[in-house]
């Protein structure tokens, strides 16, 4: 944009909405590599639908942003001139205790939601490792945590949501009814897009009831064969546990295999007493059982912010494979990756620390990537350095069906590739 265009573009934009919603950006609010114009925040739908309407008349590119402990994530979008701000959108809008459902705004942080429902003995059962994580961004990039082995991820969970689109119109699909199901899914849709089809502003989510007592159960297992078999076992135990996590740490360090048991007083903790000594049988080894979880317990591997982070997946069954095929990576490139995440799922987050060489690094991720393709996994980088990024696909190669399939719906959401553009799959 010239600056004559930048300028006549502000003044709309101020006009509309009043100069203290609209300011210029600082280095905090880089989205990747690229630095925004201007941040404009938004305090509900309304403002946000008149920011989108204004910058589509203006053809300014624009990148959602909540708490900002995900903008890092995805690859660096080719543009951005308006950093769309939806943390003034913080307001739980309802809490329909007797339909275990809750309504609140994109910005509110997760943690005052789960707060807000607790007080009525019930959760939200989604979980995401930042502090400042918020609704939006946690449906936004599908952030999911341990508890999502028995209830399910954000796109199982949310029955409502709205959204406005790429040029400013208001969509909502779903309902405070569980049993809604009139209308087009955008729930589902708009899970994990990062922001590249319209923003999120609102959404509606099921509840369960609050357990009243937590146990966890864990073993730690000298090798990959040994860490798989017990979380095999965990998986079809009939103390159905909440989530069955594992944490490696980098290297051939034992592995250790962790399931948690929620449920009534006392009751679950005859189940987790009950549940280690069968899989401490099964196993030949020792199993503790904890009414706290363990430090590592909900967190990603490694420092927050720093080095390389990867997700890697496979069938279930296939977690063995995965993590020898990980191992023999990290011999093979001599690059330190430390694992930890669902056993149960056959879902991991890898952690590469800062110092290895750049090159290396890219090798690491390409080498897990070959191994997780061979069991029919997948294998995307979750964050790293922009050096990172240039050298890897962030996303990985993806089936040309489904890639045409994306971009036939980026066109109908976003015909003028708007909305952080190049952030998504194959450059959506």
């Amino acid at each position: 944009m010239s600056t004559a265009a930048e300028e006549t573009a502000l003044n709309a934009l101020c006009g509309a909405l009043g100069d203290e919603w609209v300011t210029e950006s600082s280095e905090a609010d880089r989205v990747g590599a690229r630095r925004p114009k201007w941040v404009v925040h938004a305090d509900g739908t309304e403002r946000a639908s008149a920011a989108l309407r204004i910058a589509a008349e203006h053809g300014m590119s624009v990148v959602p942003r909540g708490g900002g402990s995900k903008l890092d994530r995805g690859e660096s979008p080719e543009r951005v001139d308006l950093l769309l701000d939806l943390s003034a959108a913080d307001e739980v809008v309802e809490h329909a205790a007797g339909d275990l459902v809750v309504r609140a705004e994109a910005g509110a942080p997760l943690r005052e939601v789960q707060r807000t429902v607790a007080a009525a003995g019930q959760q939200l059962s989604v979980e995401d490792p930042h502090p400042a994580a918020t609704l939006g961004g946690v449906i936004a990039t599908r952030s999911a945590g341990p508890c999502r082995h028995l209830h399910g991820g954000v796109r199982d969970l949310i029955i409502g949501i709205t959204v406005v689109c790429a040029d400013g119109t208001v969509a909502s699909s779903g309902g405070k009814v569980v049993k809604n199901v009139a209308g087009y899914d955008l729930g589902k849709l708009f899970t994990g897009s990062y922001g590249t089809l319209g923003v999120v502003t609102e959404a509606i989510f099921r509840l369960h009831p609050l357990a009243e007592e937590r146990r966890w159960v864990a073993v730690t297992l000298p090798d990959p064969r040994a860490a798989a078999e017990a979380a095999r076992l965990l998986r079809i135990s009939r103390a159905m546990p909440t989530a069955v996590e594992l944490d490696r740490p980098a290297g051939r360090a034992p592995i250790t295999v962790c399931a948690e048991l929620e449920g009534r007083s006392g009751v679950t903790r005859e189940r987790a007493a009950e549940l280690a000594s069968s899989l401490g049988e099964e196993l030949g080894q020792t199993c503790e059982v904890s009414g706290t979880a363990p430090e590592w317990w909900g967190r990603l591997p490694g420092e927050p912010g720093t080095g390389t982070g990867i997700r890697m997946a496979s069938r279930p069954a296939d977690l063995a494979e995965l993590l020898e095929g990980a191992g023999r990576v990290e011999d093979e490139t001599g690059v330190e990756l430390q694992l930890r995440g669902a056993a149960g799922l056959g879902v991991l987050d890898g952690w590469v620390p800062d110092g290895s060489p750049d090159e290396s690094v890219a090798a690491l991720v390409e080498g897990v990537r070959a191994r997780a393709a061979a069991l029919d996994g997948y294998t995307t980088v979750s964050r790293a350095p922009e050096n990172v990024k240039r050298l890897v696909d962030v996303w990985g190669p993806v089936p040309s069906g489904a890639l045409a399939l994306m971009r036939r719906t980026k066109d109908q959401f976003d015909p003028e590739r708007r909305l952080a553009p190049g952030r998504f799959v194959g450059g959506l």
